[in-house]
């Protein structure tokens, strides 16, 4: 028997996604099977972003206004509020009206009384303080456990995105919800640093990026392949995009003269400590005086994956973001992969490179999305 699309698509498990981004928590969905109902973002440049890769309608719309009447129900919602009121970075202040939006998230939930939901932040959620003292995750956890209100069962856990595939060492905090009193679990690892058994070795950076040709100059970054894949994530990378197709975001990332002179010291896994006193560089002389981050002014490390990318790999001083071969800084094309973005996503050119970097950094890497999708809809067919 043939099933018709509207048979197939009754069949498929559905998902709302807020505070979606560019979409790689939807892609991992996607990826698995979902289909997504509503989606939403306040970024304009997220939102277009991510009607060209998911093709999927968007809701341009602050989370905060939206009328959860409106929303479609579906079997999961997703989506990752703003972090930066919880970040280690950041000022981690308890006043911070960005912590809302996990509030916003919260109504959703209990609006639309899914079977299963996740929300994705940082770790500096487990420990951050609301104005009163009282811990944020564990008045979260309490509002989603309330069987008045909700219901769930809900449990808290730190991924590491390499354990998953992901070229990355990308710590993030996930909440997982079931309806009811149900047992639930995250994702078994795939990827161990050392494997043993039936786990695979952790993906490197020359594995995710070392087929990549130089950049281009031409500020949009399209280019061809100019060798074989070399690795299975390279090989994997490449999916859809057909042969002689181009490949977008590969566009040389801007550098100062004088951070040129300063990444030529830097040996393959060193930082800023390696730079020579004589280099005229303030910024580096205070951070030798005063101590800086590990990855400051970092070169990536072929045989690892890469630290974590943040919104501001655009910059040599920020997070640990030299090639380890050529003497500039990754790509957003780079970055993508080591988020584990497919070739053929595609940030448009209407973007600007600020935004590209914004969204490439603030996104769930879909590989780890697809592993939290696959188990949420294992536990979805034993609960039938």
């Amino acid at each position: 028997m043939t099933l018709h699309e509207d048979d197939r698509n009754r069949e498929r498990l559905t998902v709302v996604s807020t505070f979606s981004g560019c979409g790689g928590l939807d892609l991992g969905f996607i990826w698995e099977g979902y289909r997504i109902l509503w989606a939403n973002d306040v970024d304009p440049e997220a939102c277009e972003t991510y009607k060209v890769n998911t093709k999927t309608d968007i809701v341009k719309l602050d989370m905060e206004y939206v009328d959860v009447d409106n929303v479609p129900r579906a079997d999961v919602v997703i989506g990752g509020p703003p972090c930066q009121p919880f970040s280690m970075i950041g000022k981690r202040d308890p006043k911070d009206t960005r912590g809302i939006h996990i509030w916003e998230f919260a109504k959703l939930v209990e609006a639309l009384q899914p079977s299963a939901f996740l929300m994705e932040n940082v770790t500096g959620l487990l420990s951050a303080s609301a104005s009163d003292g009282s811990r944020v995750i564990d008045s979260v956890l309490a509002a989603f456990n309330d069987e008045k209100r909700m219901g769930y069962k809900t449990s808290a856990s730190v991924l590491n995105a390499a354990d998953y595939g992901v070229p990355q060492l990308r710590r993030r905090l996930f909440i997982l919800g079931f309806k009811g009193d149900n047992a639930l679990q995250f994702p078994e690892k795939t990827h161990l640093e050392s494997p043993t058994g039936e786990y695979s070795k952790w993906v490197t950076v020359e594995e995710a990026i070392g087929d990549l040709p130089p950049p281009v100059d031409d500020g949009v970054g399209t280019i061809d392949y100019d060798k074989e894949p070399a690795s299975k994530f390279q090989k994997w990378a490449r999916q859809g995009v057909a042969r002689g197709e181009p490949a977008y975001n590969h566009w040389l990332p801007h550098m100062s003269e004088l951070d040129k002179q300063i990444i030529k010291y830097v040996p393959v896994g060193g930082n800023y400590m390696d730079v020579p006193d004589h280099v005229p560089s303030v910024r580096i002389k205070k951070y030798k005086e005063t101590g800086g981050r590990t990855t400051t002014y970092g070169r990536m490390r072929p045989d690892r994956p890469s630290y974590t990318l943040n919104t501001y790999f655009s910059r040599p001083n920020v997070g640990c973001n030299i090639h380890y071969k050529e003497d500039r800084l990754i790509t957003i094309r780079e970055g993508l992969r080591l988020q584990s973005f497919k070739d053929d996503y595609r940030i448009p050119h209407t973007v600007t490179k600020r935004g590209q970097y914004k969204l490439v950094g603030n996104a769930v890497p879909p590989l780890l999305a697809q592993a939290l999708a696959h188990s949420i809809k294992e536990q979805l067919a034993r609960m039938k």
